[in-house]
C-alpha cells in the first residue's frame, strides 16, 4: 500500500473523534496529522476518486475528472460560463471564437478558432491540432489513437461522424443528423498538444506519467499515480482576464469520506468534495465553510430493460419502484444536502412537463403495480444493483444504498442485493451490453447523471445511444420520446425546443428507464482560508476565481 494511502486509511479513524480532541492532537504535532507545507497561494483539494484522473488530456473518473484535470488544464472549442449561480451554466466561446451550422448542410458545424493561443509547451493551437485530436478520438487507425480517451469522447459526442480542416484557423465537424444541441457535445471534447505525444515517443502511457500540455489556465507540474497531481498557474494564459490567482493546485484522491473529513480537520487539505453528512454539523461548529448549491444532477438507479428475463421489461415494475422509495428519508439521511427527484429534471424545471405520474412515497400504489406485474409476498421481486463506494457525483453511496435496500424491503417486499465495484469500473459498465459478464448479474446500476441540457438527454436516452454507442444502459426506446427529440434537434427555435423537451421529459417520467431518487445539492467543505469560490449550477467549477487568504 502506498505510504500516503496508508496515512489516509489510518487518519480516517480520527474523523469520528470529537473536534476538540482532534485539535489537541494536531496541536501537539501528532506525526500523522501534521499539515503538509503549502505556499501562500496553494490550494489542496481532496477528491472522491480512488486514483488521480488520467493526465493525457481526456481525464477518466467521470465529471470529477473533468472538473479538476479537464477544464483547468485542457480546453474545448466551446466552454462553460461558471461565474454565476442564478441559472444553469451557459456556454461561452472557448478555443473557438464563434461557431455556426452550415447554411448548406445543417449536419455540419463550422468552428472559427481563436487566434494567438498556444499549448503549454509553446506549440500553436490551430486547425491541424484540432484535426490531430479528433483523429486521436475517432480514427482507430491513426498513430495517436488513444482507446480509453476515445471511448469517453465517443460516448459523450456519439453523433460525430466527420471533420475536416477548412483553413488554418477553421474546421468543420459533421454529425449523423441535424443536431441544434451539438455545441453542448463539443464542450466535452478536450484538446492537448500533439507535441506531448511525440516527445513521449508516441506512447500514451509515458505521456500520462508527466501529463500532456493543454491550453488552460493551469498546466500539469507533476504526477504521482494514486498520490497527487500538482497544477501550476499558466502565466501565459490566452485570456488575461481569467488568469488564475492561485499559484498551485494540489489534487489528492481520497475516496473514503471520513478520511477526507479528517484531512480537512487536521489541515492536510483546504477543500474536500462531498463531506460525510453526519460530519457537517461539527464542521460548521469548527468554523469550516459548507458550500451547497443547486446544479443539474440526478442520483438514480439505471434499469436494465434489455437483459434476458429482466423484470424491468414491464413498465409497471419500473413505475412501482418509483412509488416505493422514501425520498424524504434519504434527504434527512443526508442532512438536507439533497432534494427529492421525481424525474430526470427537477420538478421546478420549466421543461419538466406534465407527466401522468407524479412519484411520491406511496407503498400501496407501488405494491399494487407490482401485483399487476405478477409479484407478491410469495413471489417477491428480486434483483442486483451494481454500486460504488465513492466517485464523481455519487454523494454518499453506501449509506444511501443501504437505506434504499431496507426501504424497498419494508415498504414493498422487494429484495435487493448489491455488487460493489470501484467507481471507474462502474462507469465502464454503463456501456456494457445486456447480460455482459462484467455486470455480475446486476440488473441495475447506481450512477449519478448530469441533467444540464438536451445533449445529455440524447446520450442517456436516445435509442441510438444504446451501448456500446452511448450511455443508454437501459436499452430504452420510446417512440413518443424519439419523435419529440427529432423535432427539437432539427430546430433552433427556443419555443419549439422547450415544447418538445417537455414532451420528451414526460415520457422519461411515465415510461421510466430509471429509478429517480434524489438531486444532489453539491456539498463541499472548505477552510476559511479559501476565498472567491463560486458554486455554479454545473458539475464543473472555475478555479481561476479562487484565492487563499
Amino acid at each position: 500500500m502506498p505510504e500516503s494511502r496508508f496515512r489516509w486509511s489510518l487518519i480516517a479513524a480520527f474523523a469520528r473523534l470529537k473536534p476538540a480532541l482532534l485539535g489537541a492532537l494536531a496541536g501537539i504535532g501528532c506525526a500523522l496529522l501534521v499539515p503538509q507545507a503549502a505556499t501562500a497561494q496553494t490550494l489542496r483539494i481532496a477528491m472522491t476518486a480512488s486514483d488521480i484522473p488520467t493526465t493525457t488530456g481526456m481525464p477518466n473518473n467521470g465529471f470529477e475528472g473533468m472538473r479538476f484535470l479537464g477544464y483547468p488544464v485542457f480546453e474545448s472549442l466551446v466552454l462553460w460560463d461558471l461565474t454565476t449561480t442564478d441559472r444553469l451554466a451557459p456556454l461561452r466561446p472557448g478555443l473557438a471564437e464563434r461557431w455556426e451550422q452550415s447554411p448548406d448542410d445543417p449536419k455540419t458545424w463550422i468552428f472559427h478558432l481563436r487566434r494567438g493561443v498556444t499549448f503549454h509547451d509553446g506549440t500553436a493551437f490551430d486547425a491541424d491540432a484540432v484535426i490531430w485530436n479528433l483523429e486521436r478520438y475517432f480514427n482507430k487507425d491513426a498513430p495517436q489513437f488513444e482507446p480509453p480517451a476515445a471511448g469517453i469522447v465517443r460516448a459523450r459526442a456519439p453523433i460525430t461522424t466527420g471533420y475536416r480542416k477548412l483553413d488554418a484557423m477553421t474546421v468543420a465537424i459533421t454529425t449523423a443528423s441535424p443536431a441544434s444541441y451539438y455545441p453542448y457535445m463539443a464542450a466535452l471534447i478536450l484538446f492537448s498538444s500533439p507535441a506531448s505525444f511525440e516527445k513521449a515517443g508516441r506512447d500514451w502511457a509515458k505521456v500520462g506519467l508527466v501529463g500532456s500540455a493543454g491550453t488552460g489556465p493551469f498546466r500539469i507540474g507533476s504526477v504521482a499515480p494514486r498520490e497527487r497531481v500538482e497544477l501550476i498557474r499558466n502565466d501565459g494564459y490566452w485570456d488575461a482576464a481569467k488568469k488564475a490567482k492561485l499559484e498551485k493546485v494540489v489534487l489528492q484522491p481520497i475516496p473514503e469520506a471520513n478520511a477526507r473529513l479528517a484531512a480537512l480537520r487536521t489541515g492536510q487539505v483546504d477543500w474536500i468534495e462531498v463531506p460525510p453528512a453526519d460530519g457537517i454539523p461539527s464542521l460548521k461548529q469548527a468554523g469550516f465553510s459548507i458550500v451547497t448549491g443547486s446544479y443539474p444532477h440526478v442520483w438514480p438507479w439505471f434499469y436494465s430493460i434489455g437483459a434476458t428475463n429482466s423484470p424491468f421489461k414491464d413498465v409497471k415494475v419500473r413505475q412501482a419502484l418509483n412509488y416505493c422509495i422514501d425520498r424524504a428519508g434519504i434527504v434527512e439521511l443526508l442532512n438536507g444536502t439533497a432534494e427529492p427527484a421525481v424525474g430526470w429534471l427537477k420538478a421546478s424545471d420549466p421543461d419538466f412537463g406534465k407527466p401522468v405520474n407524479r412519484y411520491g412515497f406511496d407503498p400501496a400504489k407501488g405494491k399494487a403495480l407490482l401485483a399487476e406485474a405478477g409479484y407478491s409476498a410469495q413471489k417477491p421481486l428480486a434483483f442486483k444493483v451494481m454500486i460504488s463506494t465513492s466517485g464523481s457525483g455519487q454523494m454518499s453511496p453506501l449509506p444511501m444504498n443501504e437505506f434504499l435496500q431496507a426501504n424497498l424491503k419494508e415498504a414493498c417486499g422487494v429484495n435487493v442485493e448489491f455488487v460493489v465495484s470501484e467507481w471507474q469500473v462502474l462507469l465502464n459498465n454503463m456501456r456494457a451490453l445486456p447480460d455482459a459478464p462484467a455486470l455480475n448479474g446486476s440488473l441495475s446500476l447506481n450512477i449519478s447523471s448530469p441533467s444540464s441540457d438536451v445533449a445529455v438527454m440524447a446520450r442517456y436516452f436516445a435509442a441510438a445511444g444504446a451501448p456500446p454507442n452511448g450511455f443508454n444502459f437501459a436499452q430504452w426506446k420510446d417512440d413518443a420520446f424519439e419523435a419529440a427529440f427529432a423535432k427539437l434537434a432539427a430546430t433552433t427555435d427556443p419555443k419549439v425546443v422547450a415544447e418538445q423537451t417537455a414532451i420528451a421529459h414526460e415520457r422519461l417520467v411515465d415510461n421510466p428507464p430509471w429509478l429517480y431518487i434524489v438531486h444532489d445539492l453539491n456539498p463541499r467543505a472548505m477552510s476559511g482560508k479559501v476565498k472567491g469560490f463560486v458554486s455554479p449550477q454545473s458539475w464543473f467549477v472555475d478555479l481561476t476565481l479562487v484565492s487563499m487568504q
